[in-house]
């Protein structure tokens, strides 16, 4: 009891009082942490309001310099958000911008704020019209005639990508239909895709089309697996060399859980393509979908290790050695590959970066390297930026950089 009466007496005159909330936050301000100063007078103000709300020019003080470090708050997220904006990252700005706007006091500074906000809602509508795309049958009036254009060259550019001229020139040769179900399933609407390209198979009683292959991915993508199945199967009886059709043959299978048939189907291809790393990684990928992991890893490793490297086979074994357990081994081949990019002057896959990161932080390596790579992602893959926040946030915190861990902290608070 005399114990807690001590402990009770030391805390009366160890709290901070108001004052001393005060002189922490001007120094946070004038070393430009305006956060961490703000919510210092924010607990320096809650604590004068429950202890003596009587002193009326501190009070007043309080507010004041609250509202002082909102706006240089306000100001530090503008610049910050036009830096992201320059780099093109609008929905990145676009989430700093509007944190900024609700800190900011000053009417002038509102106003930039929602001129800039405006310009990438401007910037949205225009992403929307050249993606949304509506594709009825009917013929359209001279108003759309800039639109139809667009299709056309859209169409041009998708087949004019194929290496087979013979294929671009089938594919310009099949009709409107098909057009317009190609053009549909390359924009991700599978059942106009369905639709369309159905209508062009009717349209042309060929013997030998790709009309079935098209068709079956727009149904592959529907979960129409038993239909896309007996197209794909079709298709290769007519093109016995076609990659992407022993490609989308085995996702189907896998879809189905028909693991031995991809693995037959795979051991009777065409001898041109049957010794093929493409055909070898989806031997591989067959094993990995069936979880026949050590196998997986025997061949991506015995290939990579006889022949030239080749990235794919070692992203499906870094993979595999993931599946397996085998984390520090997965690491360093993705560290591998992203050197690779580097070497090339290429961009780093996404995924390729986080798994690398991800497996480093999870063995303790937090450094500079990891948080660079985190803060890259946050721009590069902003699906998963809530994530990036988290790690980074915790790398900060590990080490010992409490204010970036307390600016991230906040500033995801106005994210999420």
């Amino acid at each position: 009891m005399e114990e807690d009466k001590k402990m009770g007496f030391l805390k009366i005159f160890s709290a901070k009082g108001p004052e001393e909330y005060e002189l922490k936050g001007d120094s946070l301000f004038k070393a430009n942490a305006y956060g961490d100063a703000k919510l210092e007078y924010e607990a320096g103000l809650h604590k004068l309001e429950k202890k003596d709300s009587s002193n009326s020019d501190l009070k007043k003080r309080l507010k004041e310099k609250i509202l002082q470090a909102r706006e240089a708050l306000a100001i530090y997220h503008k610049q910050r958000g036009e830096e992201i904006l320059e780099s093109q990252y609008y929905e990145d700005a676009e989430d700093v911008f509007r944190l900024a706007l609700e800190l900011a006091e000053k009417p002038e500074l509102k106003i930039e704020l929602e001129e800039l906000l405006h310009e990438i809602q401007k910037h949205h509508a225009q992403e929307e019209a050249i993606d949304t795309q509506e594709i009825p049958v009917e013929k359209r009036d001279t108003g759309e005639q800039d639109f139809d254009i667009q299709e056309d060259e859209y169409f041009a550019a998708l087949c004019g990508s194929f290496s087979d001229k013979e294929r671009e020139r089938a594919y310009h040769g099949y009709g409107e239909a098909f057009k317009q179900g190609y053009l549909a399933l390359n924009n991700g609407n599978f059942k106009l895709a369905a639709t369309r390209l159905l209508q062009s198979m009717e349209e042309n009683p060929l013997p030998k089309t790709y009309i079935p292959l098209e068709l079956g991915a727009a149904y592959l993508n529907l979960g129409k697996v038993e239909e896309a199945r007996g197209l794909f199967t079709s298709f290769l009886k007519d093109f016995p060399c076609s990659l992407q059709g022993y490609q989308l043959l085995c996702e189907t299978l896998w879809e189905m859980k028909e693991f031995d048939d991809a693995h037959n189907l795979l051991q009777t291809c065409n001898e041109d393509l049957a010794e093929s790393s493409h055909i070898l990684l989806l031997r591989g990928e067959t094993l990995f979908q069936s979880e026949r992991f050590e196998e997986a890893k025997s061949l991506f490793r015995d290939y990579l290790e006889s022949s030239a490297w080749d990235e794919h086979i070692a992203l499906s074994l870094a993979r595999t050695h993931e599946a397996l357990g085998e984390k520090e081994k997965a690491r360093d081949l993705y560290g591998d590959l992203m050197g690779e990019c580097t070497t090339c002057a290429r961009q780093i896959d996404p995924f390729i970066k986080r798994r690398y990161s991800d497996i480093s932080l999870e063995f303790g390596e937090c450094s500079t390297k990891i948080l660079d790579l985190y803060l890259s992602l946050v721009h590069e893959d902003p699906d998963n930026k809530k994530d990036y926040y988290q790690k980074i946030i915790e790398i900060y915190y590990s080490m010992g950089n409490e204010k970036e861990a307390r600016r991230y902290e906040f500033l995801a608070k106005g994210i999420f």
